[in-house]
């Protein structure tokens, strides 16, 4: 063992939310050191969000196959970029904690005052019978890497990769079966909008078979399996010798800045099970670098509001696409909270009539008397750009009241928001 190296913080794993609390932490002047033994840019860009939108874009699936990895590509070379900072040491092996501020990587020591650990998730594989040994098994990363498109798909699970992944290779022309133990799929949109969004991909020749248990694979009648029953976060053995508390299926115990059970270890992205979503693992970044620049500068003023992190809207690329952000109406009804309920559809708007995609609904839920927004729900083409729009006017605590008043462009889609402040 040579010498410990000493850096001012330790990443460990190089997706969205250690690179960027890298950057960020390099650009204050931070001496910075990664970790990553697989491709930076983590999961969302190399097996995850942006292969699959790369699908969505597609309009074959042989395009699609030679377009994935020029765009990934090409997006990994940015990270890439970002990681060759002065300040920054990209170390391309596996970190192992040693003790609680020093980790071990390929025979070298480093130690650090502060440690982020940001190693994401992976795969949850249900227990079913013949899982480990059909050779048609896949997750997401698996299907992905196929050359030729499946005739008969079966999906596993009717979540956001799973609806994803129908809504695409339906659209490629393979059969597509999608079984779901629940009721509805999508379980964290509004299920009115679930449902409609359901039964249109149902039109569309996609087979549903919703509360079904999947007990063995043999009785399943296709070329490929797709596991799609969601990721668990990437729980590493060593993490014992730091001390903090984790769960194995749950993820690093973390409190409202995102710091563990052991002072100054930081836990970001889906290793702490919070929201599974690159945006919001960037979002924790910013949180947890601000609070280490204000560790040694207890003069400065954070810039950062921990409360804007409840607002974190979420979309889903189906065709059409699907989108949330803040409660849904069946949250509402659960936790008895008074609210009003606008709605609005795309068959009225200008710009969905000519764009050809008059199939779309949203919900928006609002506090009584055209009160503060609460949540916005919606399928239908744009409906991300909506709910990106919804999700700056709940940051900013504004009223139904006032997005009636908010001047919208002609035509367009985001009129249908418009609509339902109207109604």
């Amino acid at each position: 063992m040579k010498d410990m190296i000493s850096t001012d913080l330790i990443i460990i794993g190089a997706g969205p939310g250690g690179y960027r609390a890298a950057e960020l932490a390099a650009k204050h002047g931070l001496k910075t050191v990664v970790f990553e033994d697989d491709h930076v840019g983590g999961t969302c860009l190399n097996r995850g969000c942006i292969p699959t939108k790369t699908y969505v874009h597609s309009a074959t699936f042989a395009e699609a196959v030679a377009r994935q990895p020029q765009v990934v590509g090409q997006l990994r070379s940015g990270v890439e970029s970002i990681l060759a900072h002065p300040d920054i040491t990209l170390v391309r092996q596996r970190a192992v904690f040693v003790d609680a501020h020093s980790v071990e990587a390929d025979g070298e020591r480093y130690a650090a005052p502060h440690i982020i650990v940001a190693t994401g998730s992976e795969t949850k594989w249900l227990p079913i019978e013949g899982v480990d040994s059909d050779p048609r098994v896949v997750d997401s990363t698996g299907l992905l890497a196929l050359t030729e498109l499946p005739k008969r798909l079966c999906i596993i699970g009717a979540g956001v990769i799973g609806m994803e992944f129908a809504s695409i290779f339906n659209r490629f022309g393979s059969e597509v079966t999608v079984i779901e133990y629940l009721k509805e799929c999508l379980p964290a949109l509004d299920s009115d909008i679930a449902k409609r969004l359901r039964k249109l991909l149902e039109k569309r020749g996609i087979t549903f078979k919703m509360k079904t248990a999947v007990q063995s694979l043999t009785d399943i009648d296709a070329d490929v399996i797709l596991m799609a029953t969601g990721r668990k976060p990437r729980i590493q053995s060593d993490f014992a010798n730091a001390g903090f508390e984790y769960d194995e299926r749950m993820g690093i115990k973390v409190d409202e800045h995102f710091e563990t059970t052991v002072k100054d270890i930081y836990a970001i992205g889906d290793v702490n099970g919070r929201q599974m979503l690159a945006h919001a693992a960037e979002a924790q970044a910013r949180i947890v670098i601000d609070r280490i620049l204000h560790a040694a500068d207890a003069s400065a003023e954070s810039s950062l509001s921990l409360s804007s992190l409840s607002v974190i809207p979420a979309a889903i690329f189906t065709n059409p696409e699907a989108a949330c952000v803040g409660l849904s109406e069946d949250q509402l009804k659960a936790q008895g909270m008074a609210y009003e309920c606008r709605k609005a559809f795309y068959r009225a708007n200008g710009k969905a009539l000519t764009m050809n995609e008059t199939e779309g609904m949203l919900k928006l839920m609002s506090e009584p008397s055209a009160g503060r927004i609460l949540g916005c729900h919606v399928f239908g083409a744009h409906a991300a750009d909506i709910v990106q729009e919804v999700s700056v006017l709940m940051c900013m605590n504004a009223t139904v009241a006032q997005l009636r008043n908010m001047v919208h462009i002609h035509p367009t889609v985001s009129e249908v928001l418009l609509s339902a402040a109207e109604n």
